[in-house]
């Protein structure tokens, strides 16, 4: 295509230029993934070599440079003294950072880096980003105990991550099995290190989390160097480990070996070995302790039993449940003892207010006017029409021819006023 007309195609919309009654011929649609690729200029891009193949006399290195987190890879050209340049020797599983500019080959519509610059990444660098994702996943509190999820008493099965036919996959199998002969697994042959790892594990971890029927997935491997284990300190495996709705297990390595999983796992195990004994109970060990604990509910309930009845046998031998008449006897010795006493008492007061009624009696008879009378003194009275009788007190009251009313101890006479008598001689 001529450099007008692909001017021309390029100040055209898609829209008005390109439809099903104007196609782009497959020449124009390169030349253009050309252009745009070719806008992106050098660029340094890290990742993992998973293949190199250079051929003696030849100019060319193909090497194939693959996402440790996903399954991609980029095809990546070179010159051989670029490999020879390198610090350190180069080979599959190194990782590495390039520096190149992307090519569109439109005859056979690929893709290649071509690389003038490659850098090795050092342990000392690896390291470093493993501890800058260990701070950036604890500041989002995903290392936070509160978010560890329980591990089933007993699981019916049990999900194993694990390389194939390794030592971590025997230890888990074999002591799970020897502890508790019925527990069920579900093993998932993995890559436990290279560029495949991470994409392999994501795998199986997804498959058995979706299976309801796994109760725990424990994730195995034996140890091994930085470099080996650094998938299991990968961004993408960390956060899908929290996210799973299955409790997980991290077995990785030996007890020295932290790799950043142990911190976001529901249980950290030093050890493949520790982890089954960890998981699964030991079956003659809970048998003993299901016995002890029988044992030790039969001595509590005897205990018991015989303490409730020495405390009824201490009741039954209280007096008020040893003779319960008892208390109603002693008790009527009192009532009889007070009811006599009462009666005593009124008797007394009855006597004595008798006596003192008597002594009021005999004083009222001797001041009364009839004691006086009987002495023979007299009550005189005028008799007056009209009006009530009055005792004579003075001589002026009774003038001559009054009526009078003379009232003796026996009786009352009457008479008649015949004036002042002569003073009475002393």
């Amino acid at each position: 295509m001529t450099g007008a007309a692909e001017g021309k195609l390029e100040g055209v919309k898609p829209r008005s230029s390109n439809s099903a009654e104007h196609p782009w011929p497959v020449r124009s649609v390169a030349t253009k993934v050309a252009g745009w690729i070719d806008r992106l200029g050098s660029i340094w891009v890290e990742g993992q070599i998973t293949q190199i193949n250079m051929r003696p006399g030849t100019r060319t290195a193909f090497l194939v440079l693959r996402d440790p987190a996903a399954d991609m890879s980029l095809s990546v050209t070179c010159s051989p003294d670029v490999l020879h340049a390198a610090p350190v020797a180069l080979t599959e599983g190194s990782r590495v950072i390039v520096f190149g500019k992307l090519t569109f080959f439109a005859g056979r519509g690929t893709i290649s880096l071509r690389v003038t610059e490659i850098r090795a990444v050092g342990i000392g660098e690896l390291l470093a980003r493993i501890e800058r994702l260990r701070a950036l996943l604890a500041a989002e509190g995903l290392f936070d105990p509160r978010l560890k999820r329980p591990i089933p008493f007993l699981p019916k099965t049990i999900g194993l991550v694990t390389g194939r036919a390794s030592a971590a996959e025997r230890d888990v199998l074999s002591v799970s099995q020897s502890r508790w002969p019925a527990v069920q697994f579900e093993v998932r042959n993995v890559a436990v290190q290279g560029p495949t790892a991470v994409p392999q594990l994501l795998s199986a971890i997804a498959d058995l989390d979706s299976d309801p029927h796994i109760d725990v997935i424990i994730l195995a491997r034996g140890g091994g160097s930085v470099e080996d284990l650094l998938p299991f300190s990968d961004e993408t495996l960390c956060r899908a480990i929290v996210k799973a709705t299955t409790p997980i297990v991290s077995a990785i390595g030996h007890e020295p070996d932290s790799p950043l999983c142990d911190h976001v796992a529901d249980l950290r195990a030093a050890t493949p070995t520790d982890a089954a004994k960890r998981v699964v109970p030991d079956a003659v060990a809970e048998g003993n302790l299901v016995s002890e604990l029988r044992e030790r509910s039969a001595a509590a309930l005897r205990g018991w039993v015989q303490r409730e009845t020495r405390a009824l046998e201490q009741i039954r031998s209280r007096p008020v449940l040893a003779d319960p008449l008892r208390a109603v006897e002693e008790r009527h010795v009192d009532v009889e003892r007070l009811r006599k006493t009462t009666n005593r008492a009124i008797d007394q007061t009855v006597s004595a207010e008798s006596t003192k009624s008597q002594h009021l009696r005999e004083r009222l008879t001797a001041l009364g006017p009839a004691a006086t009378l009987a002495r023979g003194y007299a009550v005189v009275q005028r008799v007056s029409a009209g009006s009530d009788n009055h005792v004579l007190r003075s001589v002026a009251d009774a003038p001559p021819g009054a009526q009078l009313r003379i009232r003796v101890a026996d009786g009352a006479v009457s008479a008649a006023s015949l004036g002042a008598a002569l003073p009475a001689s002393r």
